[in-house]
């Protein structure tokens, strides 16, 4: 078996560790090599991060203690009735010198939802993956370059708020006829508008030609 080796800087604290092990991440980066397929985005996984960054805390004796201080967890219903849960936490993370002792903290949140069990785990690696790529300045390549990405901008994981009760609306106001349910759309905020059709393409067509159907059907009763 291979023991650890720790690398013993001459300065021991807290801060000089955090410096070498961010160091060494930025000779390499790690690349977003992962795909959101749904969503058409790229990301850097948690084990991405913990595969890279691992292996450097115990070179250098740096350890990190995740510490959850707050937890708040909502259900909502999707248009399709399905429960989503939507897991919203504050994360302390210490970090510790095992040579000296000496700590600080840094606080993250992470946010998830998750139609099972899993919510909570996926808003922890959440908050530890930023804690990491903002503590280490950790970016997607190596090298020193001004294009180099130090973080990323998370993808919206959930609808706006309100969001699923107006589309319910929308789609039971086809029956309305193809003006109202375009009078309607009009008068609706943008950003349900653009998750509609983002999200909700084939919901959406389906309602547009619903109202269609309905004037049909108005017409032919006459």
């Amino acid at each position: 078996m291979t023991e650890a080796v720790i690398v013993q800087a001459p300065n021991r604290n807290v801060y000089a560790l955090i410096a070498l092990v961010g160091a060494e991440l930025a000779r390499e980066g790690i690349a977003k090599d992962r795909s959101n397929v749904t969503q058409g985005y790229k990301f850097r996984g948690i084990e991405d991060i913990f595969n890279h960054l691992g292996p450097l805390l115990h070179k250098h004796g740096l350890v990190i203690i995740p510490r959850i201080t707050s937890r708040d967890v909502t259900e909502r219903q999707t248009v399709k009735g399905s429960t989503l849960f939507y897991v919203t936490l504050a994360a302390d993370f210490e970090f510790v010198s095992a040579q000296d002792g000496s700590s600080t903290v840094v606080r993250t949140y992470g946010e998830a939802m998750d139609s099972g069990d899993k919510a909570t785990n996926k808003a922890m690696s959440a908050a530890y993956k930023y804690a990491a790529l903002m503590t280490f300045a950790i970016p997607t390549e190596g090298g020193d370059t001004e294009s180099t990405t130090l973080l990323e901008i998370a993808a919206p994981v959930a609808p706006p708020k309100g969001f699923e009760d107006w589309f319910t609306d929308m789609v039971a106001g086809a029956s309305d006829g193809v003006t109202a349910l375009k009078e309607a759309w009009g008068k609706s905020r943008q950003e349900y508008r653009d998750w509609a059709e983002a999200h909700h393409k084939a919901e959406w067509t389906l309602a547009k030609k619903a109202s269609a159907k309905a004037d049909k059907d108005r017409k032919a009763a006459k």
